[in-house]
């Protein structure tokens, strides 16, 4: 197994990379998408709030059930479309940077046989605890990108 507290640092760090990024976006662009199809900023975002709640329900499930499964999240068949533009993005923000120090401070107190515990995931050939948050990190990494992209989009015309 790869070293838990990476992954640790990269969950901790994600807040103070991802809301200054956020704030950096002009107003007039946070709910502009590129394509209709394609989130804005403010959609990405908010995405990143929404779903740590299902991250730490995952934790609390793997670490009680004997044989836990996991049920996976389809961003765009599970939600309404447009709802994310709905969200108050302050709120959001808020919410996210708590949740994660939270979340963090969950991990921090695992243990190595905690780190290696599994679930059934339909989608994956194996999934463990370290999976499941080195996946989260990565999803931040994703999202940060998608936003930057935006932030520094040249022509907004040409999509």
């Amino acid at each position: 197994m790869d070293n838990p507290e990476s992954i640790i640092t990269m969950l901790d760090n994600a807040p103070c990379v991802i809301v200054p990024l956020v704030r950096e976006v002009a107003p007039e662009v946070l709910k502009r998408r590129p394509r209709p199809e394609k989130w804005s900023v403010h959609e990405h975002a908010c995405h990143l709030a929404e779903v740590q709640p299902m991250f730490t329900t995952r934790l609390e499930l793997m670490l009680n059930d004997p044989q836990p499964r996991i049920t996976p999240y389809q961003p765009g068949a599970d939600d309404e479309a447009g709802a994310l533009l709905k969200l108050n993005l302050n709120d959001a923000l808020e919410r996210f940077t708590r949740e994660r120090a939270q979340l963090v401070e969950e991990l921090r107190d695992l243990t190595a046989e905690d780190w290696q515990r599994t679930a059934e995931h339909p989608e994956y050939a194996h999934y463990s605890v370290f999976i499941m948050f080195r996946h989260l990190a990565l999803h931040d990494m994703l999202h940060s990108y998608r936003i930057e992209e935006l932030l520094l989009k040249r022509d907004w015309e040409t999509g």
